[in-house]
């Protein structure tokens, strides 16, 4: 089962191609796909005081502690066994700060967390391949506008 709870994408549009293709992934893979509310309004509460701090920052981490939390209590609600993440794929993240709070997530619910880090053993090459030949889109941030703001001034892009 997959779980898309991604409040962080903005605009509305990118989560909507987001959650698209998600869907689109998950039926080809055969996988149910349950989704999560989509509130940027409470990510954007969380992240407020941390809007000024760069990319893998406390801004970062409490986006990791928002989405992470409300995936292990998804995953206590349905029973499941254990919980992980994708985010651990991207060389942009920080896996030591996603497996830290992954674990306290999982302390709180007792759903195991799997700290595997997917960019490990060429896990980032395959992931590119296997989106290039899903005919996924790749995008140059993470989802958020902040993000989008330095990837834009990063690239020169309005």
């Amino acid at each position: 089962m997959a779980y898309f709870f991604n409040p962080n994408v903005q605009p509305e549009e990118e989560y909507n191609l987001r959650l698209e293709e998600m869907k689109r992934v998950c039926r080809t893979l055969q996988i149910p796909l349950i989704e999560g509310v989509y509130e940027p309004e409470t990510w954007w509460a969380v992240i407020h005081p941390f809007r000024h701090l760069p990319e893998r920052s406390d801004r970062c981490w409490a986006c990791y502690r928002l989405r992470l939390e409300e995936t292990a209590k998804k995953a206590a609600e349905m029973a499941c066994e254990a919980f992980t993440t994708t985010l651990s794929v991207s060389p942009h993240k920080v896996h030591s700060r996603i497996v830290e709070i992954g674990e306290e997530a999982a302390q709180r619910t007792g759903i195991r967390f799997v700290s595997e880090d997917f960019k490990k053993k060429d896990g980032f090459k395959i992931s590119v391949e296997r989106s290039t030949d899903l005919g996924l889109t790749r995008q140059d941030y993470c989802g958020c506008l902040l993000s989008l703001e330095e990837s834009r001034k990063r690239t020169g892009k309005k």
